[in-house]
């Protein structure tokens, strides 16, 4: 697992560069602020539930939530599922609002 920053990806967003973005908040915390991406629960992570995504598991994939530390989490446990490439988000939604 690797670290990004909300000032490396939205350089990147705003450079046209296409990203794959992964949203594992539930379902009402992404009412409330959304960047875009594949939305995917982290209780669906955990319970394997990948196919989604799998075509993924060889490409980077920058993971997000709230805060960081549910993302953090997801990227250890997708490796585990044999992701190779993921990225998490540090200060997720709460510092890509500031």
């Amino acid at each position: 697992m690797h670290t990004t920053t909300v000032e490396e990806v939205k350089a990147r967003l705003s450079a046209g560069e296409p990203l794959n973005l992964l949203d594992v908040r539930e379902a009402g915390e992404r009412e409330e602020y959304n960047i875009g991406g594949t939305h995917l629960p982290m209780s669906n992570i955990m319970n394997f539930e990948t196919e989604e995504i799998d075509h993924l598991k060889d490409q980077e994939l920058i993971v997000y939530c709230r805060s960081g530390n549910r993302s953090q989490e997801a990227c250890m446990f997708l490796e585990q599922c044999g992701f190779t490439n993921t990225y998490n988000l540090a200060g997720g939604m709460n510092e890509w609002r500031k």
